[in-house]
C-alpha cells in the first residue's frame, strides 16, 4: 500500500511553516491518541502516521529531500519510512509537542506501565563514500561503529523518588491559582531507573563500549550530503530506555571519467581528426561496464550522443537519467613538414569548407537540448 503525502497526512500545505506544522501535528496527535482510543488499531495507526509525518516536515533537511524526492529519500534507511517506529519513538522525541494535553505530560498505558518513562540513547553518525557504480546499482555496507551497549551483569531498580517516570511534579499556589509543573528527576537524571548492580566494566550509566558491524542497505540513486538512518542501532539507554539511532552520511567519490549531474551523467570523448573525418567506433565507460558507440563520418566537435537509460536511477522511482557524450574533435598542435603542406592544400578545398546546416545546433540550442 502506497504511503500518503505527509502534508496531506497533517492536512496543511507545502508553505506551511514550523508553527503551523506542529500546531496540525498536536491536533492530530490528539485526536488519534491511544488514551482517547484505547484499544483502537486504526487509531493508533493514524497516531504513528501523523507523528511519521511531522518526523520529516519538522526536520529542515528532511523536509527538503522529502520536498525533492519524495517517500523514496527515506526507503532502505530503517528509518520512519522502513515502518520501525514505535509508541517510545514517539514520546521521547515528541511530547513536548503534547503539552498538558495528557496529564503534564507523562504518558501512562505504553511499554513499561504506570507512566514510567523511557529515555532514548543519544544517536550515533558516520560517513560513507560510495562510488558512481555503487551509487547507480544500490549497495549493501557493512559499517563498524563503536556504540554504548548495556553491560552484561548490570542491573538496574526504579528510581523511588520519580517511581519511574523521570520527572517530578511540583504543585504551586499563585495569584493565578494552582500551578503544576514537571522537571526532570534531579536523582536518576529523568532516566527512571537507578543502577542496583554495577558490572566491572560499565561506566557510570552501567554501559560499556562495543564495536559492531552492521549492515546498512544504501537504495539506488542516493545523492551527495542525503542522510539515511538506521534505527535502533546507535548508543543504547540505561535501563529500559531504547537506542538511538545510526545516521548514514552519503558521500559521493569523484569518477575519473563521468561526472554526474541529477540523474544524467557525462562523459568527454575526444577522437582525433581523421576519426572525425572517416568515423570510427570508440568505448567508453558506463556505470555498468564499458560500452562501443559508433561514431559518424563527418562528426562535428561539440556533438552531443545521448545514451538513453544508461546514467542513475532516479531516487524517486521515475527511471534511469541517460548518459550524454560529448564528442571533441582533438585538434593537432604540432605538424611535420609533409603533414602541414597537405592541410596547407586543403585550406581552399571546398570539403574543408565550414558549412553548417539546419541540423547543426549552435552551443545554446545543445545546452537546452541536454535539460529537456
Amino acid at each position: 500500500m502506497a504511503k500518503k503525502d505527509y502534508y496531506e497526512v497533517l492536512g496543511i500545505g507545502k508553505n506551511a511553516s514550523t508553527a503551523e506544522i506542529k500546531k496540525a501535528y498536536r491536533k492530530k496527535a490528539i485526536q488519534y491518541h491511544p488514551d482517547k482510543n484505547p484499544d483502537d488499531k486504526e487509531a493508533e495507526a493514524k497516531f504513528k502516521e501523523a507523528a511519521e509525518a511531522y518526523e520529516v516536515l519538522s526536520d529542515d533537511n528532511k523536509k527538503s529531500r522529502y520536498d525533492q524526492f519524495g517517500h523514496q529519500a527515506f526507503e532502505g534507511s530503517g528509518g520512519f519510512g522502513g515502518g520501525g517506529m514505535n509508541m517510545d519513538d514517539i514520546f521521547s522525541q515528541f511530547g513536548d509537542v503534547f503539552g498538558g494535553a495528557f496529564g503534564g505530560g507523562g504518558f501512562s498505558g505504553f511499554s513499561g506501565g504506570g507512566g514510567q518513562r523511557r529515555v532514548k540513547g543519544s544517536n550515533l553518525r558516520i560517513r560513507v563514500k560510495l562510488t558512481l557504480e555503487e551509487i547507480a546499482n544500490g549497495v549493501e555496507k557493512k559499517i563498524k561503529v563503536k556504540r554504548k551497549v548495556q553491560a552484561e551483569g548490570t542491573t538496574y531498580r526504579t528510581c523511588s523518588t520519580c517511581n519511574g517516570s523521570g520527572q517530578v511534579t511540583r504543585i504551586t499556589n499563585t495569584i493565578l491559582g494552582r500551578m503544576q509543573t514537571a522537571s526532570p528527576c534531579n536523582t536518576c537524571g529523568g532516566v527512571g531507573q537507578m543502577i542496583d548492580k554495577k558490572a566491572a566494566n560499565a561506566d557510570s550509566q552501567g554501559l560499556k563500549i562495543q564495536e559492531e558491524t552492521i549492515p546498512v542497505k544504501i537504495p539506488a540513486g542516493v545523492v551527495d550530503g542525503m542522510q539515511l538512518k538506521v534505527s535502533g542501532k546507535g548508543n543504547e539507554a540505561p535501563g529500559n530506555g531504547i537506542s538511538g539511532d545510526l545516521l548514514v552520511a552519503i558521500e559521493e567519490e569523484t569518477h575519473a571519467t563521468l561526472q554526474r549531474e541529477g540523474d544524467n551523467l557525462h562523459y568527454d570523448l575526444y577522437v582525433s581528426l581523421p576519426d572525425a573525418v572517416l568515423g570510427t567506433s570508440k568505448e567508453i565507460d558506463t556505470v555498468t561496464g564499458k560500452v562501443r558507440i559508433k561514431i559518424e563520418a563527418g562528426v562535428q566537435s561539440g556533438k552531443i550522443l545521448r545514451l538513453r537509460g544508461k546514467g542513475i536511477p532516479s531516487i524517486n522511482g521515475y527511471g534511469k537519467g541517460d548518459l550524454l557524450v560529448h564528442v571533441n574533435v582533438w585538434t593537432p598542435k604540432t605538424l611535420n613538414k609533409e603533414q602541414k603542406t597537405f592541410f596547407e592544400n586543403m585550406r581552399d578545398n571546398e570539403h574543408f569548407m565550414p558549412k553548417p546546416e539546419n541540423s547543426d545546433k549552435s552551443f545554446f540550442e545543445k545546452v537546452k537540448d541536454m535539460f529537456s
